[in-house]
């Protein structure tokens, strides 16, 4: 069966140089649909992290949730599969109205095929690298992206120290991404918050992960809109 050909994302929001991501990991699993309205009007994406108990040592949300999540929420949904077999289950999340969908590059065994499907699906095809992995063994698949995901925590647990062993690897992919003359986002996952947005920031990305930092907060719209101002403060 042939590859679906590289065609672009769907375009859902603004271009904005900023975009935050809360986490609803981080949120009320009692009270998804007010935990999303709750940051609908400052938020750029809404974030869910998908987790099979096997790839990762944890187990979250999946296809029903997402599905669900997608009637009531105001924003677009953020997939992040930490899954094993991405490339079956990836499509799937982009056909129940996700608006990106990120697999990662350790479990994916067929990527091109596989991004390129998110994208026929009109979602933003994303590949998240866990902090180990080299970025450049993934420079070739930049023109299948939309987004870069680099964890900045080990995945699979939400409420983490970031790794600023990672902050390396961020410059590295901004240089890779700003010299293929491309526009693909650069997202980092893990730890992000008002102590650790602005180096994120400075070093290149400009797509923000936050958990504990925006629902662990009183006025989680308020924690959203202090996160974008310091990012804004040191981007690029």
């Amino acid at each position: 069966m042939p590859f679906p050909p590289p065609t672009r994302g769907l375009v859902r929001l603004p271009d904005v140089a900023i975009q935050i991501s809360p986490s609803i990991l981080s949120a009320d699993f009692t009270h998804l649909a007010d935990e999303a309205a709750a940051v609908a009007n400052s938020a750029d994406w809404l974030h869910v992290d998908v987790m099979d108990n096997h790839f990762v040592p944890n187990l979250t949300l999946g296809l029903p949730v997402v599905e669900s999540l997608h009637r009531v929420a105001d924003l677009p949904l953020d997939c992040h599969l930490m899954i094993e077999d991405p490339d079956r289950w990836a499509p799937s999340y982009a056909e129940a109205g996700a608006g990106g969908v990120t697999i990662h590059a350790e479990a994916a065994k067929a990527p091109v095929r596989t991004l390129r499907t998110i994208r026929a699906e009109h979602a933003r095809a994303g590949l998240a690298i866990n902090p180990a992995t080299p970025v450049e063994h993934y420079a070739e698949l930049l023109p299948e992206l939309d987004m870069v995901l680099l964890m900045t925590v080990e995945p699979g647990f939400g409420g983490q120290s970031f790794l600023e062993m990672v902050v390396p690897k961020i410059r590295r992919a901004r240089e890779l991404i700003d010299g293929g003359g491309g526009t693909v986002r650069l997202q980092v996952d893990g730890g992000v918050s008002a102590d650790t947005i602005e180096q994120a920031a400075a070093a290149g990305a400009d797509v923000f992960v936050a958990g504990s930092a925006v629902y662990g907060k009183e006025d989680p719209a308020a924690a959203v809109d202090a996160l974008r101002a310091q990012a804004q403060r040191e981007a690029h």
